[in-house]
């Protein structure tokens, strides 16, 4: 039961991305209208997704070292 849960814990949202853009390319192929809506969104989300993984980010060590007034250049 264990390793189910585990499965879907690691595989469920590449799972989902790969659906989502495998019908946004295929409905943008077969389909007019509706389904450039569609693609449009199906492509989007997984592009949306990999901007805002890939944003880099403050470490905890530089935000508690610009809360103190230090710089972040004097940690490295």
């Amino acid at each position: 039961m264990k390793q189910q849960s585990s499965f879907w814990a690691l595989w469920g949202w590449p799972i989902v991305i790969g659906v989502l853009t495998t019908t946004g390319l295929l409905t943008a192929l077969v389909s007019d209208t509706w389904g450039d809506w569609w693609s449009w969104v199906a492509l989007g989300i997984p592009v949306a997704v990999m901007g805002w993984y890939s944003w880099p980010r403050a470490t905890a060590a530089a935000s508690t070292a610009d809360a103190s007034g230090a710089s972040s250049s004097a940690l490295r």
